[in-house]
C-alpha cells in the first residue's frame, strides 16, 4: 500500500514530514518549502519508493488564511511505475515568495509550474522558463486567486506574428464571428428572442427556456404562463 511510502518517508525525515493523512484513500505528506526539493528527490531516486511517474503538480488558494498561514497549497502528485503506489506532496507558500523548482527532477514539471505562475502568481526558483504558458503578456492579474476580480477586463490586443511560432490567422468576417464578439443586448434591445435567461431577465422578456427562478421576469404580474 501507498502507507509505506509514507511511513518511509517519515523514517528518512523524521520532523522534515509536518503531518500525514490518508483521507479518501490518498496518501499525502505535507513538508516546509525548504524541503520540497529534498523530498522529492528522494522519493524518484529510492529504489523502495521508486516514484519515477509525475503525474500533475498544482496549487490550491486560501486566501482567508493569511496572515495566520500562508495562502497557497502546492501540491506534487507522484506515481510508482515499479509498485503503483501513489502520494501527494504539499506545502504551503504565501503570496511573494518563491518555491524551487523541480523541473530537474520530472521535465513534466516544467509545463505545470508555468500553468501554475500563469493562473496564481507563484514563482518557481531556478525553472528555466518562467513566463505566462496560457494566457498573454499583456493579461493582468491571476485569474485562479481565490480574490481575482469576476468583472475584471483585460485590454484587448490585436493579432500579432511571433518569432520562431508558426500559427494560424484569426478568422475574417466572411468565415464567421465568433460568440463572444456578438452584442446580445444590442441585438435583442426590443425583440422578444430568448437567447439566454439572464439576457432575457435583464431584457425584460418572458422566460421560456426553464422555469427556474432567474428565467422568470421580475414583473410576475403580467400573468405570462
Amino acid at each position: 500500500m501507498s502507507k509505506s511510502v509514507v511511513d518511509r518517508l517519515k523514517a528518512e525525515f523524521a520532523e522534515k514530514i509536518l503531518s500525514s493523512h490518508d483521507e479518501h484513500g490518498d496518501d499525502e505528506v505535507v513538508v516546509a518549502p525548504a524541503d520540497w526539493v529534498t523530498v522529492a528527490t528522494y522519493l524518484r531516486d529510492d529504489p523502495q519508493c521508486a516514484m519515477q511517474h509525475f503525474i500533475d503538480i498544482t496549487a490550491v488558494d486560501y486566501p482567508e488564511r493569511e496572515p495566520q498561514l500562508p495562502r497557497f497549497d502546492v501540491l506534487l502528485l507522484l506515481r510508482s511505475l515499479k509498485s503503483g503506489f501513489r502520494i501527494r506532496i504539499k506545502t504551503r507558500i504565501s503570496d511573494g515568495d518563491q518555491l524551487s523548482t523541480l523541473s530537474s527532477i520530472w521535465k513534466g514539471c516544467n509545463w505545470g509550474e508555468r500553468e501554475i505562475y500563469d493562473m496564481f502568481g507563484i514563482v518557481f526558483e531556478g525553472h528555466p522558463d518562467m513566463r505566462r504558458i496560457l494566457l498573454y503578456d499583456e493579461f493582468e492579474g491571476f485569474p485562479l486567486r481565490k480574490d481575482y476580480p469576476i468583472e475584471a477586463a483585460q485590454p484587448l490586443i490585436p493579432y500579432r506574428e511571433v518569432d520562431g511560432i508558426e500559427k494560424l490567422a484569426p478568422f475574417g468576417k466572411e468565415e464567421g464571428q465568433p460568440w463572444n464578439r456578438i452584442d446580445w443586448l444590442n441585438r435583442l434591445k426590443g425583440g422578444d428572442k430568448q437567447v439566454s435567461p439572464a439576457i432575457g431577465v435583464q431584457q425584460g422578456q418572458r422566460s421560456s427556456l426553464s422555469s427556474t427562478a432567474i428565467s422568470k421576469p421580475k414583473d410576475a404580474t403580467r400573468g405570462e404562463a
